[in-house]
């Protein structure tokens, strides 16, 4: 097997594992909890079912519909970037990232453009994404406030964008071989 069969085979298998686990996930969460629903595993993971309508933490900047065309568009130029990446032998770790950064931004497009049409909601492109991992390490008071230390809730989706840019940015040496 060449380089890059190699690499294609192990974009396409990331991008199929990451993309089935997240939607599992999401379809699982989203038929059995109600919005809100919170399932403790640990003091410091828990399971907690949101809808996010906007990008990272639920911001909305602008309309959901440029939102979710924005996410399909920089989806086609990163399955792109990833393609001639493979044709011209970049390294492997950096094609993993890439991988990770495609099925996950996919995985998130995928709740945007159906979720809302599937589930009753919205209408094609204004659907919202599920999120429902939730890691509070630290919890205390202070002065009658209340203060979580890590409160972001999100999804396997995030989780794999994020992964793949750490390891670009901690790794980018070993990333960008030569």
């Amino acid at each position: 097997m060449t380089e890059i069969q190699k690499n294609s085979v192990i974009a396409a298998t990331i991008a199929l594992i990451v993309l089935t686990a997240d939607q599992a996930l999401k379809l699982w969460v989203h038929s059995s909890f109600y919005l809100n629903e919170e399932y403790v595993i640990t003091d410091w993971f828990r399971l907690h079912y949101i809808e996010n309508d906007g990008i990272a933490f639920g911001i909305t900047l602008f309309d959901k519909r440029i939102l979710t065309i924005f996410r399909i568009i920089a989806s086609g130029l990163i399955a792109w970037y990833t393609i001639h990446s493979i044709r011209h032998n970049a390294g492997t770790l950096f094609i993993i990232c890439l991988s990770l950064i495609f099925a996950g931004a996919t995985g998130n497009i995928i709740d945007c453009v159906f979720y809302g049409v599937q589930f009753g909601y919205a209408p094609v492109f204004y659907g919202r994404v599920i999120d429902m991992l939730y890691f509070p390490l630290v919890e205390w008071n202070m002065g009658g406030e209340h203060y979580i230390f890590f409160s972001p809730i999100f999804n396997l989706a995030d989780s794999a964008i994020t992964i793949g840019v750490f390891i670009i940015l901690i790794f980018n040496k070993k990333v960008f071989k030569e």
